[in-house]
């Protein structure tokens, strides 16, 4: 009975998280439908079979996960890397007007 709650608690954790976003995330469902298609099994008397399948669907539920999360840091790191390189073209440029205003005060200075 412990066991139920275990998988029962993991799918719940896991499930939302294949249906937050619009990477294909099929894999996740799959592998989700999976643990419930075993907690059914549990459900209706058939333990063993019921205990495996669950086992298994948790594994893949988690590897899937995983992949996908991957998936989604790559898509949102390659969203962020025109920004980053904006921010350094811009800094970039403040640090040679900066080189530029140093160099000039020190001209004027001794003229």
């Amino acid at each position: 009975m412990k066991f139920l709650l275990i998988v029962l608690s993991v799918l719940f954790l896991l499930a939302p998280a294949g249906v937050t976003s619009a990477a294909d995330d099929s894999k996740v469902k799959a592998a989700t439908q999976q643990v419930e298609t075993g907690a059914k099994k549990i459900g209706d008397g058939q333990v063993g079979t019921g205990v495996e399948e669950t086992a298994k669907g948790i594994g893949h539920t988690v590897s899937e996960g995983a992949k996908y999360t991957g998936e989604k840091f790559k898509e949102s790191g390659k969203a962020a890397e025109p920004e980053a390189k904006s921010s350094w073209g811009s800094f970039k440029d403040s640090a040679n007007s900066f080189g530029h205003s140093v160099k000039n005060f020190f001209t004027r200075l001794f003229q």
